[in-house]
């Protein structure tokens, strides 16, 4: 490939004096007799990456953080092909011969940042060529190819922005892979630096809407939603106007408390349930509780209790968090009552910090029993008028769709926490728009959706029950801009002032809220057979119209063939046949739907499929 380059990026030298005595030597031995071979192609190199209009300087580099290592860049001639193919670039790694130990550590008086140039006979120069001064695609090769690690751009590189964009190239090229319809500018890569993401090649925007206004404990709030599934704002927007037609939804909070439990090894079953008796005994509570008290202004400790499965303990410890969410308090908490628990059990050995009896991103008995997080009730009466009216149903159709469905149906399904219509589609709205742990959604949406009849079954009584919503104003993504400004129009943006943890519990409250206004709309779209209508007015895209048209007619022209190749042979079903291949052919090209309906769908549809499966 003729000329090719090496970047070797080093930390500040360690060796002795008489070690860099003997390197310096061993260099300036080399140097001469690589000189006369490589002073052109280092005049050359030279030359090419110290144009004016190519050297790129971010505002600040942190050299001592730079790692060392070697990188191999590709030849400046090939770039522009490669780039334009955005395929991944063959190695250009040269005989490891070709460049000496001792040139790859420089004198600690010298830059930290070097960049070698060897010939395929193994002669190298060194020149001081910075790597933020290369340009993007020569680093974004070298990514590619693992001469840089993708990880440390940010740190090389001095601007998070750059360290993004050259990132992203590099997946380009490794992948062969567009990016293009990944935005990268406008966004503050500074703030989620060390916080939110790692290794970032851009950003995703979810549209956000708002369902409201939604009375709550008499008071009206427009609840942020983030969301790409049509129809879901809408329907939680037609339960708020149910709700507020009946007065308003009220709430409860019944706890709040944060969980975390690390399992422990014990010699024997009968010191786990020696250490089960201590951790639960009344009597060392306040030792118990010091520990884990001196590690938060905000963390105190509710509870512990302590399961054992063999010589095995689970040690579930509860704690209230302020405005956080709070699992990073709790551990830390937690860590403590260990320590406090090892003076007095010194054979105890400690597993893991989580032990899955906490039980954090899954959906567990235990948390739909004890809760984790906010456990919130939050429940409404709707005169029938109402319902009639706005959710276009009647007050017996939605008691008996609720227990077959969400109660009996549940049961049927064995679900852990799944006794209702959909709250997760509105927790993960929530969540999203307010900067919440996206994965806590799993036992956030833990709900118990309960249709009663009230006043003689005149009216509808509707409550959710809602264990485990684990939210936070301070922490996590609550503090981007986007985020926060959501917290903001609820009223709860960061740690309330006066009471630690208000703002938390009222954003639990408005999270359970949503919820019951999206029960109610689902539950009446599904009583009244009006879903799968409401879903295909209105949750389809039209930006493949065309497509669909041309797939329509293709498919008819389909059907017309089977028609008359069946007439051809006198087969006695062959209509029937072209009928089922359009059915099924027109169902595949919907939307999916979030949920079926139980009646006024696509009946031509249904008869399709049925008549399918018997052919």
């Amino acid at each position: 490939l003729g000329i090719g380059y090496v970047q070797a990026i080093v930390e500040q030298s360690v060796l002795s004096d008489e070690e860099q005595e003997e390197e310096e030597e061993d260099d300036e031995e080399e140097e001469e007799e690589e000189e006369e071979e490589g002073e052109e192609e280092s005049r050359r190199f030279h030359h090419n990456h110290h144009q004016p209009e190519q050297a790129k300087k971010p505002d600040s580099i942190c050299h001592h953080d730079a790692p060392s290592f070697k990188t191999y860049l590709p030849p400046s001639s090939l770039e522009p092909e490669c780039a334009s193919k955005a395929a991944p670039v063959p190695s250009t790694a040269a005989p490891s011969a070709s460049i000496p130990s001792a040139t790859i550590t420089p004198n600690t008086s010298t830059e930290s940042l070097k960049t070698f140039v060897f010939k395929s006979d193994s002669s190298s120069s060194l020149l001081d060529v910075p790597l933020q001064d290369l340009p993007d695609d020569d680093i974004a090769h070298a990514v590619a190819r693992g001469a840089i690690p993708m990880h440390s751009l940010e740190v090389q590189l001095g601007n998070t922005l750059r360290a993004a964009a050259v990132r992203r190239r590099a997946v380009e090229i490794k992948t062969g892979r567009s990016l293009s319809g990944l935005p990268l500018e406008n966004y503050d890569y500074d703030a989620i630096r060390g916080a939110c993401c790692e290794m970032v090649i851009g950003h995703v925007a979810v549209p956000v809407g708002v369902a409201g206004p939604l009375r709550l404990d008499g008071a009206d709030v427009f609840v942020p939603m983030a969301t790409t599934e049509g129809c879901l704002i809408a329907s939680t927007n037609r339960g708020c106007k149910a709700l507020c037609a009946a007065g308003g939804a009220r709430s409860v909070v019944l706890r709040d408390g944060m969980t975390r439990a690390p399992a422990v090894q014990l010699p024997s079953a009968l010191r786990a349930a020696e250490l089960k008796a201590f951790a639960e005994s009344p009597e060392n509570w306040d030792m118990l509780a010091d520990a884990f008290n001196s590690s938060s202004r905000f963390a105190r400790l509710q509870s512990i209790s302590v399961a054992v499965a063999g010589r095995t303990a689970f040690v579930r410890v509860e704690s209230s968090t302020g405005d956080a969410m709070g699992m990073n308090m709790v551990s830390k908490g937690t860590r403590n009552v260990l320590g406090a628990l090892l003076g007095a059990f010194p054979d105890l050995r400690v597993v893991s910090m989580s032990g899955n009896y906490c039980a954090d991103k899954k959906p567990t008995a235990v948390n739909w029993i004890h809760g984790r997080g906010k456990s919130v009730v939050c429940e409404a009466t709707i005169p029938g008028h109402v319902v009639r009216s706005v959710l276009k149903t009647s007050v017996e159709a939605l008691v008996e769709l609720n227990t077959t469905k969400n109660l009996v149906g549940s049961a049927v399904a064995g679900a852990v926490g799944g006794s209702n219509a959909h709250a997760a589609n509105m927790v993960a709205a929530v969540f999203l728009a307010t900067g919440q742990d996206p994965a806590q959604v799993v036992e956030s949406s833990h709900c118990l959706t309960l249709l009663e009849p009230a006043n003689g079954g005149a009216d509808l009584h509707a409550s959710v029950t809602m264990p485990c919503i684990e939210v936070g104003t301070v922490g996590g993504g609550t503090f981007l801009a986007p985020q926060a400004a959501a917290l903001s129009l609820l009223g709860v943006r960061g740690a309330h002032p006066l009471q630690p943890g208000a703002n938390a519990q009222q954003l639990a409250r408005v999270v359970a809220a949503a919820v019951l206004a999206g029960e109610l709309s689902l539950c009446s779209a599904l009583a009244s057979g009006d879903l799968v209508n409401a879903h295909l007015k209105y949750n389809r895209s039209t930006v493949n119209a065309a497509g669909a048209a041309a797939a329509a007619a293709a498919v008819d022209a389909a059907a017309a063939a089977a028609d008359a190749a069946a007439s051809a042979v006198a087969a006695p079903n062959a209509s029937s046949g072209a009928a089922v291949f359009r059915a099924v052919a027109s169902d595949s090209e919907q939307s999916d739907c979030s949920e079926g309906s139980s009646s006024g769908g696509s009946i031509g549809s249904l008869e399709g499929l049925c008549m399918a499966d018997k052919c």
